[in-house]
């Protein structure tokens, strides 16, 4: 593993329990920083938090308020925010567009994009402040292909993408990087809210015929993340295996 320079910056992980986030956890403290782990599974982010040796936070990032207020305590704690990484969500159900739940459109939104933007929108203010930060929002390839029986997380994840390139263009002037990554498919707990068929879909669609490993997504993160990515902003980075058309 190649570490990156991340001495002394402040990074927030969310969803930094498990799967690719708690990946990009471990590389970016073995990088040198200080990272606070939000999660809403207390029980599993006060585990991965111990076992790292990192801050923990119980958060619900559908709260603009508990957002708020969580980053006040993190920066009271740790120091102001250098990094953030968007990582926290969820698959919903998968069903095509005439029998989806609106109720369950409305909670994949609500975590999803909602969610990503009461953290962007948060923490942005106080690098703004500092002059510096990156953010690296996790999106995903179905939100630039549209995966079928899917429209709800595909849509969310569409919306990350969008709004990526809005605040990165609107902070390009403050030495602010913001990025998203479309991963394919890992093998997380995520799939434990997903039907067979459609993970079998997923992977018949990568062209490397596997599946993303968490290690491979965080080694592009992390570097997005840190001060040696100066220039890029508002980009879309694939790691997709090959699946993705633009």
């Amino acid at each position: 593993m190649n570490n990156i320079d991340l001495k002394d910056r402040v990074a927030v992980i969310t969803g930094g329990a498990q799967g690719i986030g708690l990946a990009v956890a471990k590389r970016m403290i073995a990088g040198g920083a200080k990272v606070s782990i939000w999660d809403m599974d207390e029980a599993v982010g006060k585990k991965a938090a111990g076992e790292l040796g990192c801050d923990f936070r119980l958060v619900d990032q559908r709260d603009l308020s508990a957002v708020e207020k969580v980053t006040r305590d993190t920066e009271e704690a740790l120091g102001g925010i250098d990094v953030l990484i968007a990582c926290a969500g969820i698959a919903g159900a998968n069903a095509p567009v005439r029998d989806y739940d609106p109720q369950e459109w409305l909670r994949v939104m609500d975590i999803n994009l909602n969610g990503v933007f009461y953290l962007n929108r948060t923490i942005v203010s106080g690098m703004i402040e500092r002059g510096y930060g990156r953010i690296v929002n996790v999106a995903s390839i179905a939100g630039k292909e549209g995966n079928p029986n899917a429209c709800a997380y595909s849509t969310s994840k569409a919306g990350v993408i969008a709004l990526t390139k809005s605040l990165g263009k609107e902070t390009a002037g403050s030495n602010i990087s913001v990025n998203c990554v479309t991963p394919a498919a890992a093998r997380t707990r995520i799939f434990d809210q997903m039907t067979q068929e459609h993970i079998d879909y997923m992977l018949s669609k990568i062209p490397r015929g596997r599946f993303l490993e968490v290690d491979e997504a965080a080694a592009m993160i992390v570097w997005l993340a840190s001060e040696d990515n100066s220039f890029t902003t508002g980009g879309v980075f694939d790691l997709s295996g090959g699946r993705a058309t633009y």
